[in-house]
């Protein structure tokens, strides 16, 4: 017996051994992250010293207040050069005045300095020639790592740039820095145990949102002209709302975004749930900037025989100005609430006043209501990611650190199978109660066999058919609806899962959507605040109230919809609503 007893202690003290071991090795590896990363940022300043003591009359205030199309107009023109201006920009961010304040940078990318000798040779210069680009962790680039914030992607370097880094580059673009994303992507807070928390550059105690957070206060920071962000449930979204900046989530398809292959098992899981070899509800690449023209010249640029050569999945559809440049009254659908998670009062302040002002414009507006989305919230796409009750998104974080932001979510999916069937049977006579109190508890539905995960993708086909129908009936150009804001206090986005209905249902639906800001929080606005009940004042709805209060001064913002491929009218409506935002 004695034997026994010891041959299970020094069993026991050999897994505590060796659990201690595996944690030190993680450390190492995340603080040799951070010390590459801080070299990188050395390395970015001693290039712009360099530049300085060359060229020690730069008018670096001018050229970061040049909108991008003034700015590309001064390139082309030959009265910039791109290395002034890569050099202005990369000043501000090594300055620290962007990265201190916010943490946004992943990465420094010295092949910046490659790429802008070779634009400089080229006979031709691409629509993008010289300006420098920013993208998010995940978008590969050769020679980096794209780490989705964890820890078991940090020994994979990419092999060769992504296709839309490729042309990127091809049109003159000069990627300049990776930026900073939560851990694992599935998050609206910007937040990894790695590199740390992204701040909001308008207030520290913000978050910028997620998961583009890196790249949204980057831009807002004015470190950044241009960004690349992605979007699965409001990734571009958000971080445009949270930050203050023009986004815009294209269909999935009509841009490239699978990386090459050594990363696809770090990636996917992060991304797609169990649904892995089709998922249902795709992920998006799309740009992120300061005004809607820059989105515009971004998608002309990207739209490209280039992108259309490299990727043949890639439907050759180039980027319609004549659209996108029309002056044609538009049939605008409407509404302020999707009737499942309310929004705090200067979000549908927001939309009510561009109503107002698309009308005095000119345009027909018209009442919309979207259909069911307790259902697509639960049933379509929390079942996309939790379909195997999160068993697959826990795999990424085995043998890592889990970020403090994400631990809600993460043991909401550990929560026994029993346990959450047990539960589902008791609440299921309360199911519309549970639809609007178990606001981040992504645990009731699961795909238990294949037949099931197909008859959900059928589900979602389904639902996108009613919803055109529904769109098509009233004879809808576009939508305009609400967007999540205005930015959460750090650490609420975990609290608040499907709080960001408003944007997650474009996702579901594969439609074209991008984010204008059109106001800023006003003192009346945080008055309002103080009367909001939400649904039902329950603590979900209080959460929202603790999570949006003081934001007096932040962006407020509107979101704006069309239907799919239909790109170019998204962004022309985008335009108008950001013109008469302006104007008033």
């Amino acid at each position: 017996t004695s034997a026994a007893f010891t041959l299970l202690g020094g069993s026991v003290a050999a897994l505590v051994v060796w659990k201690w071991l595996g944690k030190k090795m993680v450390q190492k590896q995340m603080e040799e992250a951070r010390r590459t990363r801080d070299e990188g940022m050395k390395k970015m300043a001693k290039a712009v010293q360099q530049f300085r003591e060359q060229v020690p009359r730069v008018q670096t205030d001018a050229i970061l207040s040049l909108p991008l199309l003034e700015l590309s107009g001064r390139l082309q023109e030959g009265s910039l050069s791109p290395r002034t201006v890569l050099y202005t920009y990369l000043e501000k961010v090594s300055a620290l005045e962007v990265t201190q304040q916010t943490n946004c940078l992943r990465h420094f990318i010295p092949e910046c300095e490659e790429q802008l000798r070779e634009i400089q040779q080229r006979k031709e210069k691409g629509l993008l020639y010289g300006i420098p680009v920013s993208i998010k962790d995940h978008i590969g680039h050769k020679g980096h790592l794209a780490t989705c914030g964890l820890v078991q992607c940090l020994g994979t370097l990419m092999e060769e740039d992504s296709v839309l880094v490729r042309v990127l580059k091809r049109q003159g673009a000069i990627p300049f820095a990776m930026t900073n994303v939560p851990q694992s992507l599935f998050s609206y807070d910007c937040s990894n145990p790695i590199f740390g928390q992204t701040l909001n550059p308008f207030n520290p105690q913000k978050s910028p949102g997620g998961s583009s957070g890196g790249e949204g206060a980057l831009i807002a920071g004015g470190g950044s002209i241009l960004g690349i962000g992605s979007d699965i449930g409001g990734s571009i979204r958000l971080p445009s709302s949270f930050c203050g900046l023009c986004g815009l989530k294209p269909t999935a398809e009509r841009l490239r975004w699978v990386l090459p292959l050594p990363f696809q098992p770090c990636l996917w899981p992060s991304l797609s749930g169990c649904l892995l070899l089709s998922p249902p509800v795709p992920c998006a690449l799309g740009p992120m900037a300061r005004d809607v023209d820059s989105l515009a010249l971004c998608m002309k640029a990207l739209l490209c025989q280039e992108m259309f050569q490299l990727d043949p999945t890639v439907p050759p559809i180039p980027f319609n100005e004549e659209v996108y440049s029309s002056s044609t009254p538009l049939r605008v659908g409407y509404y302020d609430t999707d009737g499942y998670f309310p929004l705090p009062p200067c979000m549908r302040r927001a939309v009510k006043e561009t109503r107002r002002a698309l009308q005095a414009a000119g345009h027909q507006l018209v009442l919309f209501s979207p259909p069911r989305i307790p259902y697509v919230m639960t049933e379509l796409f929390l079942k996309t990611f939790f379909g195997d009750g999160g068993r697959t998104w826990l795999d990424v974080f085995t043998g890592d650190i889990v970020d403090p932001r994400l631990k809600p979510q993460v043991n909401s999916c550990k929560i026994p199978r029993l346990v959450k069937k047990t539960l589902a049977l008791l609440l299921k006579p309360l199911q519309f109660l549970l639809l609007l109190k178990l606001k981040n508890v992504p645990m009731i539905s699961t795909c238990r066999s294949v037949k099931e995960m197909w008859n959900h993708h059928h589900q979602i086909q389904v639902y996108r058919s009613q919803f055109i129908t529904q769109w098509k009936e009233l004879q809808l150009d576009v939508v305009l609806c609400p967007v999540l804001g205005p930015a959460f206090t750090t650490g609420y986005p975990g609290k608040l899962l499907t709080a960001i209905s408003s944007t997650m249902l474009y996702n579901v639906l594969n439609f074209p959507a991008g984010v204008v800001p059109v106001s800023t929080v006003t003192e009346a606005d945080e008055e309002e605040l103080k009367l909001y009940k939400g649904c039902c004042d329950d603590p979900w709805d209080r959460t929202l109230k603790q999570a949006v209060a003081g934001g007096v001064g932040m962006p407020v913002a509107v979101q704006c919809v069309a239907l799919p491929w239909q790109e170019e009218l998204c962004l022309r409506f985008m335009k108008e609503v950001e013109t008469l935002s302006r104007d008033k």
